[in-house]
């Protein structure tokens, strides 16, 4: 385990990273023998800092809950990060790519939380009984570490690498099955010759499909995931509280975004969230 002073250092080096969108080398490399639980202490670091600026924590979300993220990270568990008011992203407001590392979405099945949640020993039971409602959402991931060559350390201090999230309109998850909600990843940009972004439909349109998956990718069912991550957080003194917004996972691998791209993730029994990139 590191020393504390470390940990702060640590912490601190993330901060400078996304403050000046200038990636660093994995914090692997810099502190041997770092582990989760000092990952997790640096990344409560990092939002005990935010909170002192102003920010308001707004929800969290579970990361590498499917296969295909751990495999496409390299990594063999989930992890957990907070989300702040300052990462909430709209339909209808370009998201500059300039202002982030690396950035990439993921598409996710949202919980909003219209009850706390129990810590240990919170079950998939428990989740739905506390969930006002489930929505469609994007997540916006971004790493503070160069390349996105993270461990799962790496991550975990780095906040889950969360950067920012939409989401759309929702209904109440017990009118739905959630492992056999059905997901799309569209991807629209700019045609040769065009000066702004097609939409799906217009004649500069360049859509296509990007990737798909089902709510099952997410441990089985996105409800467990919700679970986990009250139960892990309970251990650091964290709640899940009503109004927060819960992201269990991606149900897609993560895609890199470009600017003049929008991205459109389509849920069976949910509809569409969408993210334009500037």
């Amino acid at each position: 385990m590191l020393s504390d002073r470390h940990r702060r250092e640590a912490a601190e080096i993330l901060y400078a990273a996304e403050r000046r969108r200038a990636p660093v080398r994995p914090l692997t490399e810099r502190y041997e023998g770092i582990d989760a639980r000092d990952a997790y202490e640096i990344q409560l670091l990092g939002i005990r800092r935010r909170r002192a600026e102003g920010a308001v924590v707004t929800g969290h979300k579970v990361g590498l809950s499917s296969p295909v993220m751990q495999a496409m990270m390299g990594v063999d568990e989930p992890d957990y990060g907070h989300l702040l008011d300052g990462m909430e992203l709209r339909e209808d407001t370009p998201v500059p790519v300039a202002a982030y590392c690396a950035p990439r979405i993921e598409v996710e099945i949202g919980f909003v939380l219209g009850a706390d949640l129990p810590g240990e020993g919170c079950t998939e039971a428990d989740v739905l009984a506390a969930t006002e409602r489930v929505v469609p959402a994007l997540e916006l991931i971004d790493s503070r570490i160069a390349d996105w060559r993270i461990s799962l350390a790496d991550t975990i201090a780095d906040n889950a690498s969360s950067a920012g999230y939409v989401v759309g309109e929702g209904r109440d998850p017990r009118e739905l099955d959630l492992k056999a909600v059905e997901v799309s990843l569209h991807e629209h940009g700019r045609a040769p010759g065009a000066t702004a972004p097609g939409a799906p439909g217009d004649p500069g349109d360049r859509g296509r499909i990007l990737a798909t998956g089902r709510g099952d990718a997410v441990l089985g069912d996105p409800a467990t995931a919700v679970a986990w991550l009250a139960r892990t957080i309970a251990r650091f003194g964290v709640p899940l509280r009503k109004g927060h917004l819960v992201l269990p996972g991606s149900c897609t691998r993560a895609v890199d975004v470009a600017a003049g791209r929008t991205y459109t993730a389509d849920f069976t029994g949910l509809g569409p969230v969408s993210l334009t990139f500037s």
